[in-house]
């Protein structure tokens, strides 16, 4: 489940960083928190 955890806030994070790049900034900060949320070293939304 760890290992799962830890695919989705890279793709998370990583999808943000292209939005900021693509100019949609609102959006992009949104992916990069839920990101940071949503892994192993974060507040995980599963436990």
């Amino acid at each position: 489940m760890e290992l799962i955890l830890w695919i989705l806030a890279v793709l998370l994070v990583v999808s943000g960083i292209v939005s900021l790049f693509r100019g949609e900034v609102l959006w992009g900060v949104v992916l990069i928190v839920v990101g940071l949320l949503v892994g192993p070293g974060g507040v995980s939304l599963f436990t």
